[in-house]
C-alpha cells in the first residue's frame, strides 16, 4: 500500500500532481523544488507581465473534474469576459500558487514542501530519495522536471562564447539588459519562446534589430474567434501522409483552425497507435506545421509581434547555423539561408537561443536524470523526447520493465504521449496518476 510520496519538481505538473493527491484523499506527499519560488514553474515564474497565455481561460482550470475553476477565480477577481480571455501568465501564476498555499494548509498534513535538491532515487520495494544531509523513505517518487534547457545549437561552443553575449537560457533575467539601440540581438528559433524574447525586448524599449533564424523560419499562428462546428467522432488514420490529406481537407471545409482543434480527443491515441516508423516521419517533416499550427498565439500577441515586422524591427530567416567567432564588437555568426549556395554573416551584440527545450537523456546536463539514465534505472524513449514511461506513467528501465515506485509527469513525457506539454493535457495527465497512486482508479469504471 502507498503511504507517502515524493514528487520531484514544483513546476506545473509537480504541484498539480500534490493538489490532486490530497483531493484525492490519497498518500502523503512530500513536494521538492529547489528554485526559490514554487508552484509556477519557468512558464508562469519567469514571465513578464507583457505575456499572455496562449490559450483562452475557459480551457485553463487546474482540475479537468472542475473546468471552471480558473474562470470562476478571476471573476471573483473582477475579471470581465473571463471565459474568452488570455490572461497575463504572471495572473496565471497567481493562480497555481494559491492552490498550492491552500493546499499546504490543509489541516490534515498530508503535503509537505521541502526546499531542497534531489541528488539521487534508487528503488528497491520503495523509492529512497536523496537529498544533499538527508534521504527520504518513500512508497513512491514522481519526476515532475518540466522542460530542460535547449541543447546549444550546432557549431556553437558556449565555452568560446562569453556570457554576456550568449544567452543559452532565454528565461535569463539577464537577456533585455545592457544593449543599446545599434545593437543587432540573433534569436535561435522562432517558435514561442521566440516570440516571448521579442516582446520582452519591444517592452524594454529596445531599438535595435532583431534577426530571428530557424531552419523552417515558420511563425505561431494566431487564434481565430471561436465557433461551432460539427466535430469528427472516429480517430483519424495515423499515418503522416494520411493525416496531413485529413486535415487540409477538413481545413477546406471548415477552417484551418478547427481542422487542427478537432483532433485533439484523438492526438494521444494517434501517437500511440502509430509506428516507430511513422512517428520518426512525422518529427522529420510534419512537426515544425503542427507546432506553428497547434500551439498558437494570443490575436493581441500576434498583432504585437506583426507591428515589430512591420516597421522593419525584425527579420525572419529561414536557414542554418554553420559557426560562431566572437570578435571585441560581437559575435559573427556564418549561416545559409533556406535553398541558397551561398553562405552570409552577420553581427550580433547579443545571441539567445530559443530552439525549444532539450528532451534526449543521452545530451542532458541534469545530474539526476544523468544518474537515473546510466543505471539504467529510466531509460530515453524511442525518439529521444524525454523520458520512456508507460500508458500509466510509470518508468521504463534499461531492460524495457516499468518501474512500479517511479512515475514521470508532463513534457518529459512526450515520447509516449506526444500531446503532453499544454495545461488541458497535464491536468489530466497528474489527475489519472494522482487517482492511481491513491487506488481511487479502481472506481468509475474501471474496477469496481
Amino acid at each position: 500500500m502507498i503511504e507517502h510520496v515524493a514528487i520531484i519538481g514544483a513546476g506545473f505538473s509537480g504541484t498539480l500532481q500534490a493538489i490532486n493527491l490530497l483531493r484525492h484523499e490519497g498518500p502523503r506527499a512530500t513536494l521538492i523544488e529547489r528554485a526559490p519560488v514554487a508552484g509556477t514553474g519557468l512558464a508562469y515564474g519567469a514571465a513578464h507581465p507583457s505575456h499572455v497565455l496562449n490559450v483562452r481561460a475557459a480551457n485553463m482550470s487546474a482540475f479537468p473534474d472542475d473546468p471552471s475553476h480558473f474562470v470562476r477565480w478571476l471573476e471573483a477577481r473582477g475579471v470581465q469576459n473571463a471565459p474568452a480571455a488570455f490572461i497575463p501568465r504572471v495572473t496565471y501564476g497567481e493562480y497555481l500558487r494559491e492552490l498550492l498555499e491552500a493546499a499546504l494548509k490543509d489541516p490534515s498534513g498530508r503535503l509537505t514542501l521541502v526546499r531542497d535538491e534531489v541528488q539521487d532515487v534508487t528503488l528497491n520495494g520503495g523509492a529512497k530519495v536523496a537529498l544533499r544531509d538527508r534521504i527520504l523513505h518513500v512508497d513512491a517518487a514522481v519526476l515532475a522536471v518540466g522542460n530542460l534547457p535547449p541543447h546549444d545549437p550546432p557549431g556553437l561552443d558556449p565555452e568560446k562564447l562569453s556570457a554576456t553575449r550568449y544567452k543559452g537560457d532565454p528565461w535569463d533575467a539577464s537577456v533585455p539588459e545592457n544593449l543599446s539601440d545599434g545593437d543587432t540581438v540573433l534569436i535561435i528559433g522562432t517558435g514561442l519562446t521566440m516570440i516571448d524574447v521579442v516582446l520582452l525586448l519591444d517592452a524594454r524599449g529596445f531599438k535595435g534589430k532583431i534577426v530571428a533564424l530557424s531552419r523552417r523560419g515558420l511563425l505561431p499562428r494566431a487564434h481565430g474567434p471561436g465557433s461551432d462546428w460539427q466535430k469528427i467522432d472516429e480517430r483519424p488514420a495515423t499515418t503522416a501522409s494520411r493525416l496531413l490529406q485529413t486535415v487540409r481537407t477538413r481545413g477546406a471545409a471548415i477552417g484551418w483552425r478547427n481542422a487542427v482543434d478537432e483532433l485533439r480527443p484523438f492526438t494521444q491515441a494517434m501517437w500511440g497507435n502509430a509506428s516507430e516508423a511513422e512517428r520518426g516521419r512525422f518529427l522529420r517533416h510534419l512537426r515544425p506545421w503542427w507546432d506553428v499550427h497547434r500551439h498558437r498565439l494570443a490575436p493581441e500577441v500576434y498583432a504585437r509581434l506583426m507591428a515589430v515586422i512591420d516597421r522593419g524591427q525584425l527579420e525572419v530567416i529561414a536557414g542554418k547555423t554553420l559557426g560562431f567567432d566572437e570578435q571585441a564588437d560581437g559575435i559573427e555568426v556564418g549561416f545559409r539561408r533556406r535553398g541558397a549556395d551561398a553562405p552570409e554573416t552577420l553581427l550580433a551584440q547579443r545571441i539567445v537561443n530559443c530552439t525549444g527545450p532539450l528532451g534526449d537523456l543521452a545530451r542532458t546536463e541534469e545530474p539526476l536524470l544523468q544518474k537515473l539514465a546510466a543505471r539504467g534505472t529510466i531509460r530515453p524513449d524511442a525518439a529521444h523526447l524525454g523520458i520512456d514511461v508507460d500508458n500509466q506513467g510509470q518508468t521504463i528501465d534499461a531492460h524495457g520493465h516499468a518501474n512500479p515506485d517511479l512515475y514521470a509527469l508532463g513534457p518529459m513525457t512526450r515520447g509516449a504521449f506526444w500531446e503532453i506539454v499544454a495545461v488541458p493535457d497535464i491536468r489530466t495527465q497528474t489527475w489519472n496518476v494522482a487517482r492511481r497512486l491513491s487506488n481511487a482508479h479502481w472506481v468509475g469504471g474501471e474496477g469496481l
